[in-house]
């Protein structure tokens, strides 16, 4: 439970968005991005940058938080589950030594005993270098107590979504190439994914937050680095329904389903919601994954905790 909370929102380092209509979605890449739909959000001010490590060991050292992974999993909630894996850990990437079948990701996700938020890569690992790096392991309780904590919240799905595009309506934050004369403007992965990182962007894991450009509102690192928790459960997108005369009707500041729906009809004997997540990270590829992009999505489970899922916050003008 967090115990102390700061006494003020700080803006500084973050950008006013102004409100506006926008196209969610897309119709190019990924079925749940599907259909188009016209929204309009409210004004709202965002993080320039996800949340690093230092400042999320900030707010651990105020006030003793232990996150999800540093818990141990009571199998009650995972039917199944043999007695040697309840003990706390995380997911952690390893690369494969070779091609693997891509529909099979436990070649590459290990869970790992130990590895924690301020453990990254296991429990002999620190954050030693890595302290303007986007903060990982955080599974979604982690990142809404942070953002309680800071006198903020996780933004919707919509306000995340309008945010990354950073005015303009292109397939990428930056425009329909996703390298531009191969300028690499985001951390992602190069080659083949899950065991050949050619690197061009200069990282084979995450990269210190403003390592590449803003995007037109000033944002850095909406796209690639790691994805980030929303305050949505996941759902199926809305098809807007049309008025007699044929135009099309606006949804105002929308937001995902509701908990049971979220839940993940291949795993019915699991109570646990799913929460969507945004913006793809330093594991996607044009072989695996293209979901780089401002209208990609994916749902996650709000107790998992991974080494490419971190989060930032916002403030609305009505809170």
């Amino acid at each position: 439970m967090v115990r102390a909370r700061r006494e003020s929102t700080n803006h500084e380092s973050m950008c006013r968005l102004e409100g506006a209509t926008f196209t969610m979605g897309s119709e190019r890449f990924y079925r749940e991005e599907e259909p188009l739909r016209r929204i309009r959000v409210d004004p709202f001010w965002i993080d320039k940058t996800p949340v690093t490590n230092a400042q999320f060991a900030e707010f651990v050292a105020a006030n003793g938080y232990v996150t999800v992974a540093e818990i141990a999993p009571d199998p009650k909630n995972y039917p199944g589950m043999s007695a040697e894996m309840a003990c706390a850990g995380s997911l952690v990437f390893h690369k494969t030594k070779g091609p693997v079948p891509m529909d099979e990701v436990h070649h590459w996700w290990r869970f790992t005993f130990g590895a924690d938020w301020s453990h990254p890569y296991g429990p002999d690992t620190t954050l030693e270098g890595l302290e303007d790096h986007p903060v990982v392991h955080i599974a979604w309780p982690d990142a809404a107590a942070y953002a309680d904590w800071v006198g903020k919240a996780l933004p919707t799905e919509a306000e995340w979504e309008f945010a990354a595009k950073g005015g303009v309506d292109f397939d990428y934050a930056w425009g329909d190439e996703l390298a531009p004369g191969g300028t690499m403007l985001a951390n992602y992965w190069q080659g083949l994914f899950p065991y050949a990182n050619q690197c061009l962007d200069g990282w084979d894991r995450t990269s210190p937050v403003r390592s590449f450009p803003a995007n037109g509102y000033g944002l850095y690192d909406m796209i690639g680095n790691t994805w980030e928790w929303t305050a949505d459960w996941w759902s199926e997108p809305r098809t807007v329904r049309k008025t007699k005369s044929g135009a099309c009707c606006t949804l105002d500041n929308p937001r995902g389903g509701r908990r049971r729906e979220s839940l993940d009809p291949l795993q019915p004997d699991v109570n646990i919601g799913r929460k969507v997540i945004k913006g793809g990270s330093h594991l996607c590829a044009e072989n695996y994954c293209r979901r780089y992009r401002p209208a990609a999505r994916h749902p996650e489970m709000i107790d998992t905790s991974t080494s490419h899922i971190g989060f930032r916050c916002v403030t609305r003008d009505s809170a």
